[in-house]
C-alpha cells in the first residue's frame, strides 16, 4: 500500500510525492535495493542483557541460498522488540519492553535495524544517524546554529505530514530485513522506522511507541496501533495538531492509538517504593545525596556536566554529595572531564568497561554507602545504555536533558534540551510531580542543584509523586504496549 501519497486520509501535493520519490531514488542510488534480496535470520542470546532480560537476537544477512531456513521463533510467546541504534533513547525504551515481556512470560527477540552492516537498511540509517548526532552536537556549541537550524528542524520540520510522506518512502528500502520472519510475530517497535518497515514488509502485528510528549507526524506508521506515554501526545497524536500548518487535519481513527503510560523497566516500577523510601531515609539521616549524571548517545552537553561537577567537587569534600557519571560508550568523555576539572580525580573511583563489577556496585549501592566520585563506562552499546537502569535504583537524583529519561520513576533534574521537542518531556514531568523545569542554562541548573541539596522537602515530595504516579499506572507503558501486542495478535487469529 501506499503510504506516502494518502497518510491517515490527508492526500499529501504532488510537489509531496515528487519530493519523496526523489529521496528514495536517491538512496538506491547510494545504497542500492535489496527488494529482491534473499536474507538469512539467526537468533542468538543476547550476551549482554540476554540473561537480566531475557533478550534474543536477530541477526540479519545475505544467503546464497533462494529459501534459506527459518530460524525456530516461538511463534506463541515471542515478540519482536524492533530498535534502531540512533543515540541511546530508542535502545533503553526497547529494553523497558524486553523487561515488561520478559516478565509477563514472553521471550523479547532484539531486531536493531541499525546493526545488520550489509544491507541497504542499516546503510541508511547510518547515515541518518551521523547526521543527528552531528547536528546535536553543533547545537549545543553554536546558539545561532541552534535557534535557525537545530530548534526549528526538531521543533516544527519533524512535526509535518509531509516529513512523514517522505520517511514511508525511504521505510520501504528497510522492509527487506523483515522477510525471514514469521509475518504473526507481534512486533513492538521503539521508534517509527522499524514500525514502518514492519508494516511495509506485511507483518500482521504492529505496536509503533512513540516516544516523544511533543507529537510530531515523524513517528506516524500507519497500518500499526501507536502508543503514546502521556494525555497530552494523545489529544495532539489523535487530531495530528500543527502537522500540516494551520490546516485542520483529518484525525487518527480512534483504532489506532491508545494511551498506555511510561515505557518503564519491569525491575524500576517494581522497586519504586522501596527505592524512594531509601532515598528518604537517607535525606534524613544525612547521607550523601546521589547525583547521576548520564551523557546521551549524541555525546553533547559535556560542558553542562562539566559546570554540575565543578559546583559539587566541594560538597562531595564535604560528605553532602555523591556522584555517578555514565558517560556510555564515550571513553573520551570520562578523560576529558577528568583531566579538565580541578579535583575531580583525586575524588574518582572508575568502573571501566568491567559489567559484572559495575552490576555488583549498583546492587550493593542500594543499601550500602556512597562517597566520591564514580565514572562508568562500557564499550558495549547494550551495558553503556542499561548501566544507567542498574544505577537509577541507588541514585537521588537523575541528572539528565528532558528526552526519554524524562518519563523514569526517580527525581530528576532536567538541564537544557537538545531539540525543541524534548522540551515537552519536563513540562510533563513537572506536573505529575517526578522532575523539574527545564534549567536553560548553568546558573538555573546550579541554583536547582543547591534546592536538592539544601531542601530536604524537595527529594521527599518528588518521591511522594513517584509513589502515587505508581499507584494510577502511570509507568505501566511498557506492560500495556505489550499486552496491546498480543491483543492485535489473538484479535487477528480469531478472525
Amino acid at each position: 500500500m501506499d503510504r506516502t501519497s494518502i497518510i491517515f486520509g490527508n492526500r499529501m501535493s504532488e510537489k509531496t510525492i515528487r519530493k519523496a520519490n526523489r529521496s528514495k531514488a536517491n538512496n538506491i542510488r547510494k545504497y542500492g535495493d535489496d527488494s529482491h534480496v534473499t536474507f538469512r535470520t539467526a537468533v542468538r542470546d543476547n550476551p549482554y542483557i540476554g540473561e537480566a532480560l531475557g533478550v534474543k537476537n536477530i541477526l540479519v544477512g545475505r544467503s546464497k541460498s533462494q529459501n534459506p531456513p527459518v530460524p525456530d521463533f516461538d511463534v506463541e510467546k515471542g515478540v519482536i522488540v524492533g530498535n534502531i541504534r540512533m543515540g541511546f533513547g530508542h535502545y533503553r525504551i526497547s529494553m523497558a519492553i524486553a523487561s515488561a515481556a520478559h516478565s509477563m512470560g514472553y521471550t523479547p527477540y532484539w531486531l536493531d535495524l541499525n546493526s545488520y552492516n550489509d544491507t541497504v537498511c542499516t546503510k541508511l540509517i547510518s547515515a541518518q544517524n551521523e547526521l543527528y548526532s552531528l547536528g546535536s552536537r553543533i547545537s549545543q556549541k553554536s546558539s545561532l546554529f541552534n535557534k535557525f537550524v537545530w530548534e526549528p528542524i526538531n521543533y516544527e520540520g519533524f512535526r509535518q505530514l509531509t516529513y512523514n510522506a517522505v520517511d514511508q518512502r525511504n521505510a520501504e528500502l528497510m522492509a527487506p530485513v523483515y522477510k525471514n520472519i514469521p509475518r504473526g510475530i507481534p512486533v513492538i517497535a521503539t521508534h517509527v522506522w522499524p514500525a514502518q518497515a514492519a508494516v511495509h514488509a506485511g507483518m500482521e502485528n504492529v505496536v509503533n511507541c512513540i516516544p516523544d510528549n511533543w507529537p510530531m507526524a515523524l513517528h506516524y506508521a500507519e497500518g500499526s496501533l501507536h502508543t503514546v506515554q502521556t494525555h497530552y501526545a494523545y489529544q495532539g497524536y489523535r487530531i495530528g495538531n500543527g502537522m500540516m500548518k494551520d490546516k485542520v487535519v483529518n484525525p487518527m481513527p480512534d483504532d489506532a492509538l491508545i494511551y498506555t503510560g511510561h515505557y518503564i523497566d519491569h525491575e524500576l516500577v517494581e522497586n519504586i517504593e522501596l527505592d524512594c523510601e531509601k532515598r528518604v531515609e537517607r535525606t534524613v539521616t544525612g547521607e550523601p545525596i546521589r547525583f547521576l549524571l548520564t551523557i546521551g548517545g549524541a555525546g553533547a552537553q559535556k560542558e553542562i556536566f562539566a559546570s554540575v561537577i565543578r559546583y559539587l567537587i566541594p560538597h562531595v569534600k564535604a560528605g553532602r554529595a555523591a556522584v555517578y557519571v555514565n558517560v556510555g560508550d564515550y571513553r573520551n568523555v570520562w578523560e576529558e572531564l577528568r583531566n579538565e576539572i580541578g579535583g575531580m580525580k583525586e575524588l574518582s573511583t572508575e568502573h571501566m568497561n568491567d559489567w559484572k563489577e559495575t552490576t555488583e556496585f549498583a546492587k550493593n549501592a542500594i543499601s550500602g554507602n556512597v562517597t566520591g566520585i564514580h565514572g562508568f563506562w562500557h564499550e558495549n552499546i547494550f551495558e553503556a545504555v542499561y548501566c544507567t537502569n542498574l544505577l537509577m535504583r541507588s541514585a537521588d537524583v537523575l541528572v539528565t536533558k528532558p528526552s526519554e529519561l524524562a518519563f523514569y520513576p526517580i527525581p530528576k533534574l532536567f538541564i537544557k534540551r537538545v531539540g525543541g521537542h524534548e522540551q515537552w518531556g519536563a513540562v510533563h514531568s513537572a506536573e505529575i510531580g517526578d522532575g523539574t523545569l527545564e534549567c536553560r542554562d548553568v546558573p538555573h541548573t546550579i541554583q536547582m542543584m543547591e534546592l536538592f541539596l539544601n531542601d530536604k522537602n524537595y527529594i521527599r515530595n518528588m518521591c511522594a509523586s513517584i509513589m502515587r504516579n505508581k499507584r494510577m499506572g502511570i509507568y505501566d507503558g511498557a506492560y500495556k504496549a505489550v499486552e496491546a501486542a498480543f491483543e492485535l495478535k489473538k484479535n487477528r487469529e480469531g478472525k
